[in-house]
């Protein structure tokens, strides 16, 4: 993660929905994979394993949560795992997000989540990495 990589706000898109988030927020070269269904435990290799996965571009993050751009529209409420890549593919962060808003936004969906804390999550190395990249600001 570089100090390039991130800025605070988001300056280039207009403001059209109210924010309810109390943290700052920043925009980042960032991406997240949902895991929308889970596979099957103890698949051969080769086989199909039944679960299915969505990559997303993140469009801003904050220490509790986060907004990302998908292709398709997700549950309000869901609780989906996540692996989130900050600026370096070797820093991936497994999380676990709840869906608090999905709206339409051109061809995709805009999707706000809720980073839930869990013991089997890397949730606070992500608040320390969060942390981080706002001192840099």
């Amino acid at each position: 993660m570089t100090d390039a990589d991130y800025e605070f706000g988001n300056a280039q898109q207009g403001r059209q929905v109210p924010d309810n988030r109390a943290d700052y927020r920043l925009t980042a070269t960032a991406r997240a994979t949902l895991e929308l269904e889970s596979t099957m435990p103890g698949p051969t290799k080769g086989e199909d394993d039944g679960g299915r996965q969505l990559a997303c571009r993140i469009r801003d993050i904050s220490a509790r949560g986060m907004s990302l751009f998908s292709r398709e529209p997700v549950s309000l409420g869901a609780l989906l795992p996540a692996w989130v890549t900050l600026g370096e593919p070797d820093q991936e962060f497994p999380l676990m997000l709840e869906v608090v808003w999905c709206r339409p936004c051109d061809s995709e969906f805009l999707v706000g989540a809720q980073i839930l804390q869990s013991d089997e999550t890397a949730y606070v190395e992500w608040v320390e990495a969060v942390a981080i990249a706002m001192a840099a600001e």
